[in-house]
């Protein structure tokens, strides 16, 4: 799966751009000219943690691989496990289970989002709140390249409680494994490096349970947010089902149907 790398952000001076209250992001309108073709997927999952939007994400690049995602998890991790300054004020959220303040996450996704140039992308797990949604709004409209679909995954809770506890990752790639639905070939393995799996640390039932509670109250007013916007260009999509296998052939249905030349493999 295609992802696009970090730059530090120290060398792109987004402390100096993005302050302790949260700013529109602003994609370039000079120098890099921002298609307007039509012919650009430009989507967003929604959904609760554990909810598959990581396993959906792999399987649409994995089909269609001229779309790149850019899964904040990932890049959140990945600014953790190098310990930047933006990675040691992320990893206290972490661990009490909250969801990431507006400031950290707009810091940690602008560059990836200023990286995207005309390419067709998707974002998996940002914007997280009605806040961050706004901003992204606002700067895709005005690069002339606004959101086309955001499909939100609709999980039952217990289903979502026992994929957390049934999870495994191998850190170094972001590679996830359910014991439940997607074992690795050989238990504990990476099955491309053979390397050994570990647990996330907020994998458990107390930091899901605040996770939860968290995403009610932040997150899940973005369904409400982006159905209201839906129409003029934007279609949202509420997909129920109980596991990943259930809800990716309504995905990617709709993928099919809202970008016809869009081309996947077979």
């Amino acid at each position: 799966m295609l992802r696009l790398a970090l730059p530090s952000t120290r060398a792109l001076g987004l402390r100096a751009i993005i302050s302790s209250t949260p700013r529109p992001l602003s994609l370039p309108r000079g120098g890099r000219e921002l298609s307007t073709s039509a012919d650009q997927v430009r989507m967003l999952i929604l959904g609760s943690p554990g909810a598959g939007k990581g396993t959906q994400s792999s399987r649409l690049v994995s089909k269609y691989d001229s779309i790149r995602v850019v899964v904040a998890g990932d890049v959140l991790r990945d600014q953790v496990r190098r310990e930047t300054e933006v990675g040691l004020r992320a990893k206290s959220v972490m661990k009490s289970g909250g969801l990431m303040p507006d400031e950290i996450m707009m810091e940690l996704m602008s560059s990836q989002i200023l990286e995207l140039g005309n390419t067709s992308f998707l974002l998996d797990g940002f914007p997280r709140t009605v806040g961050q949604a706004k901003g992204l709004d606002k700067a895709l409209v005005e690069a002339g390249r606004p959101l086309t679909l955001v499909a939100n995954l609709d999980v039952p809770e217990q289903v979502i409680l026992q994929r957390v506890l049934d999870r495994w990752v191998h850190l170094p790639s972001g590679r996830t494994y359910n014991l439940s639905y997607n074992p690795p070939k050989t238990a504990g393995k990476d099955d491309v490096t053979g390397e050994p799996l570990s647990k996330r640390p907020d994998d458990n039932v107390e930091t899901f349970s605040a996770r939860l509670k968290s995403y009610h109250a932040q997150t899940a007013p973005l369904c409400e947010y982006f159905e209201s916007r839906s129409g003029e260009g934007l279609e949202y999509v509420n997909l129920k089902g109980r596991t990943s296998d259930e809800i990716w052939p309504l995905l990617d249905e709709v993928v099919r149907r809202k970008y016809p030349w869009l081309k996947g493999k077979e």
